[in-house]
Parts: C-alpha cells; sequence; structure tokens
C-alpha cells in the first residue's frame, strides 16, 4: 500500500500556523519566526509514494480534547518515514530519562533502559542548530503563550505589530500544546522543545524556529519527562558518528544513506509506545528487559566504531 502525502493551500488566516517556533514573552528572538518562514512547507509540490503508517500509528494522532482544546488527528500524509514515534533499538551512552536531540537527522530521542529508546520525528529551524551539547529542562509549560520581542516588533512592523499584545495559548499558538524550556549553569538558553499549530512542517529544515514536534507527541514526551531531565543536542560530528551521511528527500526530507534506527514492533513496543509512563518507570523497564534478547549488535551507521561518549 502506498500513500501520497497530501496537499494544503495557504490562505491569509494560517498566518499564525506558519509563525514557526517562538520564545515565551520577554525572550530573545532564539525560537521566534517569521509569518512566511515556513509557508512554503505546507504546500507539497513533489508527491512520492511512500509506506503507509501502520493503524497502530495512525490512532496515536486521532484528535484529542486538552484542557478545552480539540487538537486535530495528524494526516496519516505526514506519518511516514521517521516522523511518527516509535520504538528503536539505541546505541548510544545517555542514561535512561535523559533526551538526545539529533537537529541534522531531525529525530528526538528519550532514552530507555535495555538499550532502547523512544524516538521522535522533529522540524528543526535555524536556532534549532545554534546550541550543542547538554542542557537541562527547567521549565514545562502546558500551552505557552507567546509575544514577540520589542526588537521584533520595531524591526518588522508588518509582520509582528499585529501580535504586540501577546499570542494566548491555544491550538493557533505556533508553540503547540505544550513547550520545555532548556537552561544551562542556571541560565535560560532559549532553546525549546515545543508542539506545532502546522504538522506539515515535521521531518523538514524550516528557516526559523527550534525543536517542534507534533502535538500528540510533545503532550507525549511532556508527561514522561520531569523537571531536571537532562538533555543533550548532538554536533555535526556526532550526528554524523551515530546516524552516518545523510542525503535529501523529497519536500525538503532528509534520510539516512544506511539508517542505523531499527525498530521494535509487536504488542509490547505498542505498550510502551501508547502510555506516557516515564523512561524509569517499572512497567516500561519490564517491557524493554523482555524486548531486550531481540536486540542485534549495533554500531553506528558512519564509521561502524564504537560510540563516542560524550
Amino acid at each position: 500500500m502506498t500513500l501520497a502525502k497530501p496537499t494544503l493551500l495557504v490562505s491569509r488566516r494560517q498566518t499564525l500556523r506558519v509563525l514557526g517556533a517562538f520564545a515565551m514573552t520577554g525572550a530573545v528572538a532564539a525560537c521566534a519566526g517569521r509569518p512566511d518562514d515556513v509557508a512554503k512547507s505546507e504546500t507539497d509540490p513533489a508527491v512520492a509514494p511512500v509506506e503507509a503508517p501502520s493503524p497502530a500509528t495512525i490512532a496515536r494522532y486521532q484528535a484529542i480534547q486538552d484542557h478545552g482544546y480539540t487538537i486535530q488527528a495528524v494526516n496519516p500524509g505526514y506519518l511516514t518515514g521517521s516522523n511518527a514515534r516509535a520504538l528503536v533499538y539505541y546505541n548510544g551512552s545517555e542514561q535512561p530519562g535523559h533526551i538526545v536531540i539529533d537537529p541534522y537527522a531531525r529525530r528526538l530521542y528519550l532514552v530507555l533502559e535495555n538499550g532502547m529508546a523512544i524516538r521522535y520525528g522533529c522540524a528543526v529551524g535555524k536556532q534549532g542548530k545554534t546550541f550543542s551539547g547538554d542542557g537541562v529542562i527547567e521549565r514545562k509549560v502546558q500551552w505557552p503563550s507567546w509575544r514577540p520581542t520589542q526588537n521584533m516588533i520595531e524591526t518588522e512592523p508588518e509582520k509582528y505589530g499585529d501580535y504586540a499584545d501577546g499570542v494566548e495559548g491555544g491550538p493557533e499558538n505556533p508553540l503547540g500544546a505544550r513547550a520545555l524550556y532548556l537552561y544551562r549553569n542556571g541560565r535560560d538558553t532559549y532553546y525549546r522543545i515545543h508542539g506545532t499549530n502546522n504538522p506539515s512542517t515535521i521531518g523538514r529544515a524550516t528557516s526559523a524556529g527550534c525543536i517542534r514536534l507534533f502535538d500528540q507527541d510533545i503532550i507525549d514526551l511532556y508527561n514522561r519527562v520531569p523537571r531536571g531531565t537532562q538533555v543533550h543536542v548532538r554536533t555535526p560530528d556526532e550526528s554524523a558518528m551515530m546516524i552516518g551521511p545523510l542525503r535529501p528527500g523529497f519536500d525538503g526530507y532528509v534520510t539516512p544513506v544506511n539508517d542505523p534506527d531499527q525498530k521494535v514492533t509487536g504488542p509490547l513496543a505498542d505498550q510502551i509506545l501508547d502510555n506516557s509512563e516515564t523512561a524509569t518507570d517499572v512497567a516500561v523497564a519490564s517491557a524493554t528487559q523482555a524486548l531486550s534478547a531481540q536486540q542485534p549488535q549495533l554500531t553506528p551507521a558512519a564509521t561502524g566504531q564504537p560510540k563516542k561518549v560524550y
């Protein structure tokens, strides 16, 4: 079965939908976007056949009610490749409960016990590649609000003037349903992991923003990680070591030449993916232990050498 990615039309009413990723009120524009930054990614002029997502995957992205808001179902055309949440074998040195972001392969990993991780597809803006190394999640916000900085308003009043009073949290807010804020040495890095009101961007590079996930996925991740969670953002060299060389795909996607991520499927995998328990939860650990006997011998894709510890 094949599935073609859908085509969407852009209208003036979608301005907020294409703002990208933003910082909270008073923050610098490290996670800010422009109304036209991702408009091109809302249309899909190139239609290519792709493998259809499984029924279990589609079920994870149905419409949901959250704090009085409706989060729309994700079109299955956006759930292909590595975009959808998946359980994978993981060959990293990070401890269970840590988050690893690969902004070059556009993947985020929540490390579990027994050599596994939950992988989430993400969209990455330019600011998503300006930070690397380690950080800590110090703030977690549900349905975050956003206001452009004064400098943004003064520099581009035609684009940001209408939002000078801020945008309340809700389905039209570019930060989506949740936001996780990274700090380093007690200071805000202005690097965010958050949702999106434009699911067509997931898996793509955009001209602005940090790290955005489907709203269904940022809610899942938000529920799994507490404040104090350690986050590592890979450098280009680390990405090349762990994922290997990347090749451009259609419509701005990238795919590894030899993808090292091997999915784990079946009832136990679904149990882990469908229940937003913490990475070190006893039930999650028990399920990964039962699955670990199936784990193949993994080596990083690019070199076949043991992973560099960072």
